[in-house]
């Protein structure tokens, strides 16, 4: 996720307010690895912001994942989750205890697109997701 600053200006770009609420989602997800989830992002501001609505933070996830800020996650079944590190990367879930880790490329480089593949459908990312036990789990 770009500066919380570059983030605020893409927002009033698209003609959003920028309310506290929307700064509190920004600064929850800059830099969180957690992988929060819409949920995840409520339980956390809805102490500080009893007025926060679910629909504040979709809308505002939605925008930030429109505007290259965000990646959604779909890692887990009827659960979308949302990560703030938008380089390319592997996503892991333990099937464990449900823990989501990114895998830096450098561990697992992403196989080459055949060219009629490319051609045939202009893929633009590709997402690789691994399951299996955690480092805590396994042990």
């Amino acid at each position: 996720m770009d500066t919380k600053e570059k983030v605020v200006e893409k927002l009033r770009s698209k003609g959003l307010k920028i309310t506290p609420q929307r700064l509190a989602i920004i600064e929850t997800l800059e830099g969180n690895r957690n992988h929060p989830s819409a949920e995840d992002v409520y339980k956390e501001l809805s102490q500080r912001y009893p007025t926060i609505s679910y629909a504040t933070i979709y809308k505002t996830l939605e925008t930030l994942c429109e505007l290259g800020e965000l990646m959604e996650v779909n890692i887990e079944p009827h659960k979308k989750r949302y990560d703030p590190f938008t380089e390319p990367h592997h996503h892991f879930r333990c099937v464990n205890c449900g823990k989501i880790e990114d895998i830096p490329l450098e561990e697992v480089p992403v196989p080459p697109v055949p060219d009629e593949v490319q051609e045939k459908y202009g893929i633009v990312r590709m997402c690789v997701y691994f399951y299996g036990f955690c480092p805590a789990c396994k042990n």
